[in-house]
């Protein structure tokens, strides 16, 4: 059994080891052979998110200390976890919790982000061939005594059927909103930029739709996304913008556009890659979500998540408001 002190320094050398070592670059460069999403400036910023909110030593002991979570783990469960893949290591945040817990896991990696996470786990195994006995990967996940599943609104209703007669966490489709007011500085537009377009618009904390006043000039945001004028370069990303502005050209329908982004009215939180939806509001904020609390996983704005904070959750802000770490202190 690897005690939990054990454990975090494990997680320490694992920090270093992404800090200073030059086979983790060549991992990298392998992850985006593998996934054409994977750009080097976007894995590097999941990274840098992951070292500075999940690996960091203060915060890994002050978040532990909130769980009762033994030293040694006697009689440890059997975790199946099946992992998304829309962006690097999107998944790394259940392996931390299911690592630091004391449990058993089976992870089902994404074929969109195999490379990263199989690494980060081999190269734990060879520093404490332990690793290798309590995390294993399989296509298959059977005979497990608790779930912990993350995928479409699809797939999600597979797994609620299947891991029905067991503990689970089942996390479907999420998407992020924007309130605007018209009182945003350029910084908060530079940040919003990020929230709209880091990871090609991808994570469930991407902004997908904004809310804005009637009134309200666009221009200085579109103009705020110049920075992410690189991907008009990028083949996937170029596609998808190319396929939506037909569809708008086709259908005569209005649209704002910078050559990168599309911003169309629609009521729809959910939106294209490429495209940002738009619906105007009448007087003032607060607008009411309560019929997609089920949808949303970050409302960005004034006296919500702050500008560009969309896309660096911290150790203890977990996916759809489940205490993970939680669930699995209870097994």
């Amino acid at each position: 059994m690897i005690t939990l002190e054990e454990r975090l320094n494990l997680l320490a050398r694992l920090s270093q080891y992404i800090q200073q070592d030059e086979e983790w670059n060549d991992i990298k460069i392998k992850a985006n052979q593998e996934n054409g999403w994977f750009v080097e400036q976007f894995t590097n910023l999941a990274i840098s998110n992951i070292l500075k909110q999940y690996l960091d030593a203060e915060k890994l002991i002050d978040w532990i200390k909130k769980y009762d979570l033994p030293q040694t783990r006697k009689n440890p469960s059997s975790v199946g976890i099946v992992m998304a893949g829309n962006i690097p290591l999107v998944g790394f945040h259940d392996f931390l919790c299911g690592f630091v817990s004391g449990h058993n896991m089976i992870i089902k990696r994404s074929s969109k982000d195999s490379v990263l996470i199989t690494h980060i786990v081999t190269k734990m195994t060879e520093w404490d061939k332990r690793v290798g006995e309590s995390v294993v990967f399989s296509e298959i996940l059977k005979g497990c005594d608790a779930y912990i599943a993350t995928g479409s609104n699809n797939s999600g209703r597979y797994f609620e059927y299947y891991f029905k007669n067991y503990p689970s966490i089942i996390r479907k489709n999420r998407t992020s909103v924007a309130i605007l007011t018209g009182e945003e500085s350029q910084e908060d537009l530079a940040n919003l930029a990020g929230d709209l377009l880091l990871y090609f618009g991808l994570g469930c904390r991407n902004v997908s739709k904004l809310y804005a006043p009637e009134s309200y000039d666009f221009i200085p945001l579109l103009a705020a996304m110049k920075p992410f004028q690189w991907m008009d370069d990028h083949q996937k990303f170029k596609n998808n913008y190319d396929y939506n502005l037909s569809l708008l050209l086709l259908n005569n329908q209005y649209y704002m556009t910078n050559g990168i982004v599309l911003l169309v009215e629609n009521p729809a939180i959910f939106s294209p890659i490429s495209q940002i939806n738009l619906e105007y509001y009448k007087g003032h904020p607060p607008i009411n979500f309560t019929h997609h609390e089920h949808e949303l996983q970050a409302i960005v704005g004034r006296d919500y998540t702050p500008f560009g904070q969309a896309q660096s959750p911290s150790i203890s802000n977990y996916a759809d408001g489940v205490d993970t770490l939680q669930f699995l202190s209870s097994l």
